[in-house]
């Protein structure tokens, strides 16, 4: 089966909550737009294709807005689509396989002392590092990870998206640096990067998925605890941790019965939205199914009681899961509908039948 055409790849991206820009027809590398990119001093700020809803400066421009997509891919159908990291909240593991000479052994592992009575021997790439730092640290090869979306790369390396968990933000790299770095052959791509979009296709050969899973799992707290070690985590943008907010405000909106049970069914559902709205603080642990599943049910008792409409009541749900949890559309949108179906058949009216 041959690979998707690049729009409907940029619009799944964006469904999924991660900005997209056009790369080069062919290549890994962002489109350009204008000459003026090319002369010295200028920069994406100052740039008048962005503002004028043109593509750009590569990530910089990239969006979720599906008109825009359309626009681009539809004047020019030819190029590949590139994911921005940072607003994507993802966090992706680009493993190598260049056929280059080792490196001294301080370069290795960052950080990490490797005795000369070693022996390396067999140790060609990033698959190796990685495996190895994974068993140093007692946990499973990520290139192994059935759980997570997994993407080969036409060069025989491999992408490994994980989220970037709320609260944090990562540092890019490049694993054959003599600077940050989390192992050789070993790429960090976040903040301040992109990455290839699953199932663009260059003239080297298509970035193809592994395996069944589509969505980015939590990032493993091995690879955090890795990652703050070597100093992927930007202290200049590292804030403490939100508190519980309230839901966003289109899920304030949903209640339109402008009876007696507005007061009452507006608290109920911003009740149960806040509680899914509060899993953005971690991106682990917090019950993020749960309290959405929950929230999707109580909804549907409000839908079914006539106090909201089920697309208000949709819209409201999948605004506040992509809040808790981006770049999980599919995973939420599965459970809001699984849980108002549930909900439907019970109505909730909050204070008492009106």
């Amino acid at each position: 089966m041959p690979p998707p055409d690049p729009r409907t790849i940029a619009r799944w991206c964006a469904q999924a909550g991660w900005p997209v820009h056009p790369l080069a027809p062919g290549r890994k590398t962002p489109a350009g737009n204008c000459q003026a990119c090319s002369e010295p001093g200028h920069r994406h700020t100052d740039c008048l294709c962005i503002r004028s809803g043109r593509w750009c400066h590569g990530f910089h421009a990239a969006t979720t807005d599906a008109a825009l997509i359309d626009a681009w891919w539809s004047m020019y159908p030819s190029p590949g689509v590139g994911v921005s990291c940072g607003p994507a909240g993802l966090i992706v593991i680009d493993v190598d396989a260049h056929s280059a000479p080792v490196p001294t052994r301080d370069r290795l592992w960052p950080g990490i002392a490797v005795n000369d009575s070693v022996d390396l021997t067999g140790l060609e790439n990033g698959f190796h590092t990685l495996a190895v730092l994974a068993a140093l640290r007692g946990a499973p090869d990520p290139t192994q990870d059935e759980h997570t979306l997994r993407v080969q790369t036409p060069s025989g390396g491999l992408h490994i998206w994980y989220q970037a968990g709320g609260g944090r933000t990562w540092l890019c790299s490049s694993g054959s640096s003599g600077g940050r770095a989390l192992a050789w052959q070993v790429d960090i791509r976040s903040t301040g990067g992109y990455i290839v979009a699953p199932g663009t296709t260059t003239t080297a050969g298509t970035y193809t998925p592994l395996g069944e899973c589509r969505t980015p799992a939590p990032l493993p707290q091995w690879l955090v605890d890795e990652l703050i070690r070597t100093g992927h985590l930007d202290e200049s943008a590292k804030d403490p941790l939100p508190a519980p907010r309230k839901a966003p405000s289109r899920a304030r909106q949903a209640v339109f019965n402008a009876g007696g049970g507005r007061e009452t069914a507006t608290r109920t559902l911003e009740t149960v939205l806040a509680e899914v709205a509060s899993c953005s603080v971690a991106a682990a642990g917090m019950g993020f199914s749960d309290k959405l599943n929950r929230a999707a049910y109580t909804a549907g008792g409000l839908v079914a009681a006539g106090l909201i409409t089920q697309d208000a009541a949709e819209e409201a749900l999948l605004a506040t899961a992509h809040y808790a949890r981006p770049g999980q559309y599919q995973r939420s949108l599965s459970i809001i509908r699984s849980g108002m179906t549930a909900g439907i058949r019970q109505p909730l009216f909050p204070g008492g039948r009106p």
